[in-house]
């Protein structure tokens, strides 16, 4: 027997219907390429998105067609994600950091048909649109007044191609299965691989991520998404904005300490996310100008492992509450939220802080296993690692075009590449990529566990560890640190402030310091080009 419900399905452009008439007139405030402070609303964020899925088909694109997006996080990139989903089309995000013949390769891969792109990247499209044999037509977001000369014959200003359309126009009929969205993994270990987000993934993906125990955001907030749209979906937000009714403030290009500082301050910013690189930045601008945050409540870290110090600072420095977080391209991204279960939430001082390390817990719809080698699931006691696996409705079943295979199994999970354990409530912590372990003497090191440590030294400004070859050991761990500005600790001194606080024999056998600490294009360290750095570097006897 089936339930008498209605067949409502779970489709993204339901997300900026009922944006628009519950909370119509909530602003969504851009820092534009061209310098001005752009301000809309829901209102109009509707009526335009509509306006694009009427270009968009009038000019030939169809149902399913990938349509890819360069650009930074305004509003006009809601506009053509909500515009390309709303035509039947798949918005696929575009990742800039990435090098020209990575990002050709992706668009070849992924076939894209037309491209909506910021003045920013125009440079870097005339460069790559010839080599992608399927692009027809490249959508510059700006007005005739600031589009730039141009050899691309199939370019147009966004705003004039956008006044030809009446927006007279209904949403297409999809189905929830349909796919909507496209983003490729950052190919750390070979070709990026494809992710296929579906309406509905998307549209549970934003009820989780607004969930009390997991963003906890309301219509109240003001939401800053400094993680990039074209970093899986901006982690949900430019979703859970619009579902909850929230007033957004983009940052576009600028994220500087100095340029996110202002918004927070003038926009009364209460919310916002990003990886650890940019709060840094915007802590060291603080410090320097003896700045405070009166309106900040809350921050989301992730993209990798926070430093304790961030934290530390965050809370105590500036009464903002800190959420570490962790997920993948692969799970929409979400997959954990450290906030605080009934068993933590009376906790105080460094014990606060030791739960906050972790990379938290898993909201309704996302679950999760350690397994070893052999797929025997392991204990959930705080301290047994070995391989995370994740499976949900917002998780990938596979990628685009068959790669990865070996990643999904019958039973769904996903073997996410990351080592960690659990504890008894739930918490879990990623110890390393499975590729990043150090493995001496038989047994495992967690680089990840060595550098906070290392990064919660008052002169260190960031540190990696890699593991180096040893004749007796297999590998030891070797620590690259980056100074703070001006700073000349001594390796001694390092190694003193890690003494006692790890085991002695995870202490790293040698530091050395460098004016640079390489980056994939998410702001990740560089494992690989930095193992291939030192691959002759000997360590001392």
């Amino acid at each position: 027997m089936l339930g008498l419900m209605q067949e409502w399905p779970l489709v993204c452009h339901k997300l900026i219907d009922h944006a628009a008439r519950q909370h119509g007139h909530r602003e969504i405030v851009s820092r534009s390429v061209e310098g001005p402070i752009v301000r809309t609303t829901y209102k109009d964020l509707r009526e335009r998105s509509l306006k694009v899925a009427q270009r968009l088909q009038r000019d030939g694109f169809k149902r399913s067609d990938r349509i890819g997006t360069l650009a930074w996080n305004s509003g006009n990139h809601l506009e053509a994600w909500f515009g390309i989903m709303g035509m039947g089309g798949i918005y696929h995000t575009l990742n800039p950091r990435l090098f020209p013949e990575q990002i050709v390769w992706i668009m070849n891969h992924a076939e894209d048909q037309a491209l909506f792109v910021d003045l920013t990247f125009m440079p870097l499209v005339e460069k790559i649109a010839p080599m992608v044999k399927s692009l027809k037509k490249v959508i510059v977001l700006t007005d005739k007044a600031h589009m730039p000369a141009t050899a691309l014959t199939n370019a147009v200003a966004y705003e004039e191609w956008l006044a030809e359309a009446d927006g007279d126009f209904q949403w297409a009929h999809v189905a929830e299965a349909d796919a909507c969205g496209m983003c490729y993994t950052s190919g750390t270990t070979g070709d990026p691989k494809g992710v296929l987000y579906s309406h509905r993934s998307n549209v549970i993906h934003a009820m989780m991520a607004a969930m009390p125990d997991a963003m906890g955001i309301s219509s109240r907030d003001v939401i800053l998404p400094v993680v990039p749209m074209f970093h899986a979906n901006a982690w949900g937000l430019g979703q859970s904005a619009p579902m909850i009714g929230a007033k957004l403030v983009m940052p576009g290009g600028k994220m500087d300490g100095a340029s996110i500082y202002e918004l927070l301050d003038t926009e009364k910013v209460t919310f916002s996310a990003a990886v650890p690189t940019v709060w840094l930045m915007l802590l060291q601008h603080l410090e320097a100008n003896n700045l405070k945050l009166p309106h900040l409540n809350k921050v989301v870290i992730g993209g990798s492992a926070c430093p304790r110090a961030i934290t530390e600072k965050f809370e105590k420095n500036y009464g903002v509450q800190v959420i570490h977080a962790w997920g993948m391209t692969e799970m929409s991204p979400l997959g954990s939220l450290c906030t605080m279960k009934p068993e933590y939430q009376d906790l105080t001082g460094d014990a606060l802080l030791d739960v906050k390390q972790t990379q938290g817990w898993a909201p309704f719809g996302v679950e999760m296993k350690v397994t070893d080698d052999n797929d025997r699931e392991l204990p959930w006691d705080g301290k047994t690692f070995g391989r995370l696996k994740v499976r949900g409705p917002a998780v990938a079943k596979g990628y685009y075009g068959g790669a990865g295979k070996d990643q999904f199994d019958a039973e769904g999970w996903f073997d996410t590449g990351d080592v960690a354990h659990i504890n008894a409530n739930g918490y879990m912590q990623i110890t390393d990529r499975s590729k990043d372990v150090i493995k001496s003497g038989g047994e495992w090191i967690s680089s990840i566990e060595l550098e906070n440590l290392a990064v919660g030294h008052p002169d260190v400004a960031e540190a990696a560890v890699i593991g180096i070859a040893h004749p007796k050991w297999d590998e030891r761990p070797l620590l690259v640190v980056v100074r703070k500005a001006g700073k000349t600790t001594t390796k001694d001194e390092i190694l003193a402030y890690m003494d006692g606080k790890i085991a002695k024999w995870w202490m790293p056998d040698d530091v050395v310091f460098v004016d640079e600490i390489p980056h994939t294009a998410t702001g990740k360290i560089q494992k690989i080009t930095l193992r291939n750095q030192f691959k002759e570097y000997k360590l001392p006897a």
